[in-house]
């Protein structure tokens, strides 16, 4: 995970919101010994580019905006976004919406913004024509060194919200606001609990829970805002954490397993507890227990974590799953133990797929222009890969809309290098015939690439060495019709091609 502090925030169940990756939660598991690090996020969407971010819970903002988040970019276009944020099989994705303001002035650079007490949104613009630390020398006299902006946003219609005494508030009042839904009230009402008394500040949050009605709708959140300031004040209560593991809420179970990494040693039953929570049907929930694992490092914790390895993962829980396998606790107990890896052959298979994946993702830095593209409505995605030994694709028609933005997830997993290159229509044996005598170039035989200069090649990926992957990015055509696309490496073309249908 990127050591800039970009964007960093917490949805409603405190599930970890960043830029480097967009979904951090998986990315908590101890470090592995030094001076090794992590595998690098490969598949999961990280950029730079955005320094805040910030999801819309308050009630005096449009009810369609409500569990969305508002973003702040800074590159490579200057605006303040609003995105959607969805539950997928395996971890949380963002979805662009629109914009809230964009400006083709590149001296607007916003660079964070907070909710007011006011329920406003306010946006800090550094507003300055000289953008970066490594491109421009820091005494470059073009920087503004005094001025800046605050914006304010808030809904036309929208009346300014009255914040709630917190400083010097009543324990019973303070807690009460525990229950409201804008996070910053409850963020700034924990900072004040923390400030009081922890023995009376724990009876009062005993009293508090037991108050708490189980038809609230958002009763298991209540319970797990107590849980975190629990622990915020240095307390603990287990009886409150076993409810919360075994209810039925899946958000509620995985905060509380979050937690179990840090109390565990405060139940006498804590393996039979981690074991059953590697079963759980929620991914989110195993994601949490894969990383707790690390946390505990004891031989029954990497029996869990087997456990979870042998279930189905993908995405951020497979992520978590090798970050605590590679962890300074858990390591030593199956890295060079032939017992170990005997009884638990599932470790091995996975740290080889895994690998594999590793090796078979784009080596390019995913970028700020390629998450703008991403983020871009109507978003097309096909994945198509090349067949082990048999010179195809295994996706030999796909079909889009006219205009529509298009991404190709290209993998080979093949022993020879291939490509994808799109061309227009009926011109794919002209295109082809071009590049079987490209390899008649010494120079062009060395670059390797294949690819004819010709107005009838639209667009092209690179040559995707073996066992590794590409993403190519474009527009679809304005006219409808069918569009060849064809491997180019010299002679592959006959067979292994494939038909782009634009509506």
């Amino acid at each position: 995970m990127s050591t800039n502090p970009w964007g960093v925030t917490f949805d409603d169940w405190g599930q970890h919101m960043a830029s480097y990756p967009i979904y951090a939660q998986a990315f908590h598991a101890l470090d592995p010994a030094y001076p090794d690090q992590h595998p690098r996020p490969v598949g999961l969407h990280a950029y730079s580019g955005t320094c805040g971010q910030e999801f819309v819970d308050f009630p005096n903002w449009p009810e369609e905006m409500q569990g969305g988040f508002v973003k702040v970019r800074y590159k490579p276009t200057n605006r303040v976004e609003f995105h959607r944020w969805s539950e997928s099989d395996f971890g949380f994705t963002e979805e662009y919406v629109g914009n809230i303001v964009f400006s083709k002035n590149l001296s607007f650079i916003p660079v964070d913004l907070r909710f007011g007490p006011d329920g406003a949104m306010y946006v800090c613009d550094w507003y300055n024509p000289v953008k970066g630390h490594a491109q421009y020398s820091l005494r470059d006299e073009r920087r503004d060194r005094v001025s800046g902006r605050i914006f304010r946003i808030m809904p036309k219609w929208a009346k300014p919200q009255q914040m709630p005494q917190i400083q010097g508030a009543p324990l019973g009042q303070l807690l009460d606001i525990l229950k409201r839904p804008e996070y910053r009230y409850r963020y700034w009402a924990k900072r004040e609990l923390r400030d009081r008394d922890p023995a009376k500040t724990k009876a009062a949050i005993d009293a508090w829970v037991a108050r708490l009605d189980p038809t609230d709708p958002r009763h298991r959140h209540h319970q797990i805002e107590a849980i975190w300031l629990y622990r915020g004040i240095g307390a603990v209560n287990t009886k409150l954490l076993v409810e919360l593991l075994e209810c039925d809420n899946h958000h509620a179970r995985a905060a509380a397993a979050h937690q179990f990494r840090y109390w565990h040693l405060h139940f006498k039953n804590e393996e039979q507890i981690l074991g059953r929570l590697a079963g759980d049907p929620s991914t989110l929930v195993r994601m949490e227990t894969a990383i707790a694992t690390s946390y505990i490092g004891t031989p029954w914790a990497l029996e869990a974590l087997v456990k979870i390895l042998n279930q189905p993962n993908i995405g951020h829980l497979s992520y978590a799953i090798n970050a605590a396998l590679g962890s300074h606790t858990i390591k030593p107990l199956w890295s060079g133990n032939a017992d170990a890896t005997a009884k638990h052959p599932g470790i091995g298979k996975f740290i080889a797929a895994f690998t594999l994946r590793q090796k078979m993702s784009p080596k390019k830095r995913y970028s700020a222009r390629d998450a703008e593209f991403d983020n871009r409505k109507g978003l097309k995605v096909v994945k198509i890969a090349a067949v082990k030994e048999r010179m195809l694709f295994d996706v030999t028609r796909f079909e889009v809309k006219a205009g529509q933005p298009v991404r190709i997830d290209f993998t080979n997993p093949d022993a020879t290098a291939h490509n994808i290159v799109i061309v227009a229509p009926g011109a794919e044996a002209e295109i082809g015939k071009a590049a079987n005598e490209m390899a008649k170039d010494p120079k062009e035989a060395q670059r390797g690439q294949y690819v004819p200069k010709s107005k009838k090649v639209l667009h092209a990926t690179r040559m995707v060495a073996p066992l590794s992957a590409e993403s190519l990015r474009f527009i679809a055509p304005k006219e409808p019709g069918e569009y060849p696309y064809l491997c180019t490496f010299p002679g592959h073309w006959i067979i292994m091609k494939g038909t782009m249908v634009v509506k």
